[in-house]
């Protein structure tokens, strides 16, 4: 029993050689009806003078025995009718043999290994419908019917398979899948991988000094999926992306920071002048301190905390100060 994609790479395959089949026979058809047409204007030209039955039935509007139209240049027309049809059929071959497919990939893309069978399948059913449009013989008739039947065939299965109807109908493609053992992805955009091979200088070709890195080579198996995995991702094609740094949603914000603490030095003798006096009475007070009683001592007490008070409130008050220094001085 075989695979699915052994019976879809068969399947495709007879496809194709009908499809070559047909165009060979319309070429064959194309220059024998090329040929047809020549004779019968030749004989046409020879016999234009003559009155007779056989001359009158040949004015009409298709020379007899041809599909030249009886007018100015026909013959002209029908020649180039039938070399463009030749030249089509050749190069519509040459597309389904795959040759040479780097010319059709950068001059004829449609008809190269990026696109499926669609457009091919449009240009069989064009040239099928040109020569079904005329009076031939039954070689070409049945020549352009199959090629206009395999043309539909060709339009439906491009439809249903697209861009990979080709590679799934390679030979080579074919044999490279069957040797490998995970399934290639061909990807048309630019590798944006940062390798840098090391060169042996062995050979005059450089060459890495180590095939795919860690892969195969065992004096880099440290290294793990590291720098060397990266190389070995980068020559077979693979984007290496990293993720978006960013911090998870329950990290609280910085609380702000406090404003600094200012230590006030407290003057020990009493004094009603302001708190941005100089310091050189307080030393004086501190050093007679010790000489006041207790009662004394309780008052330079109360005093300080009204010191205090005043340092610690903002200096948009000042008369409500100064009033309590004035109530506190008469008592």
């Amino acid at each position: 029993m075989l695979p699915l994609r052994a019976y879809t790479f068969i399947g495709l395959n007879a496809v194709r050689a009908l499809s070559v089949i047909a165009m060979i026979l319309v070429f064959s058809s194309s220059i024998e009806v090329m040929v047809t047409n020549i004779k019968a204007v030749n004989y046409y030209e020879a016999h234009k003078g003559e009155n007779n039955t056989t001359m009158s039935a040949m004015n009409m509007d298709y020379i007899a025995g041809s599909t030249v139209p009886n007018q100015p240049a026909g013959i002209f027309w029908a020649v180039v009718s039938s070399l463009l049809i030749i030249f089509q059929t050749v190069i519509l071959i040459l597309s389904e043999c795959s040759w040479p497919i780097s010319f059709f990939d950068h001059f004829f893309p449609v008809l190269g290994s990026g696109f499926g069978t669609g457009a091919l399948g449009i240009f069989q059913c064009l040239i099928g419908a040109q020569i079904l449009s005329h009076h031939v013989d039954e070689f070409t008739l049945v020549s352009a019917f199959f090629l206009f039947s395999l043309g539909c065939l060709n339009m439906l299965l491009g439809l249903i398979f697209r861009e990979s109807l080709k590679s799934k109908r390679s030979i080579t493609s074919w044999r490279s899948e069957s040797k490998a053992v995970l399934p290639t992805i061909h990807d048309p955009r630019p590798v944006f991988v940062n390798v840098t091979p090391a060169y042996t200088g062995n050979s005059e070709k450089p060459q890495l000094a180590s095939e795919f890195g860690s892969i195969r080579s065992t004096d880099k198996s440290g290294y793990g999926f590291g720098r060397q995995g990266e190389k070995a991702a980068g020559l077979r094609g693979f984007i290496l992306q990293r993720p978006e740094e960013s911090l998870p949603r329950y990290v609280s914000p910085t609380p702000p920071a406090s404003p600094p603490t200012v230590h006030v030095a407290l003057a020990r003798k009493p004094s009603t002048t302001s708190s941005f006096a100089s310091p050189e009475p307080a030393r004086e007070s501190m050093q007679s301190a010790s000489h006041y009683d207790d009662d004394e001592r309780s008052t330079v007490a109360e005093e300080e905390d009204d010191e205090v008070i005043r340092l610690s409130v903002p200096s948009k008050t000042p008369k409500l100060f100064q009033a309590h220094e004035d109530v506190r001085g008469q008592a």
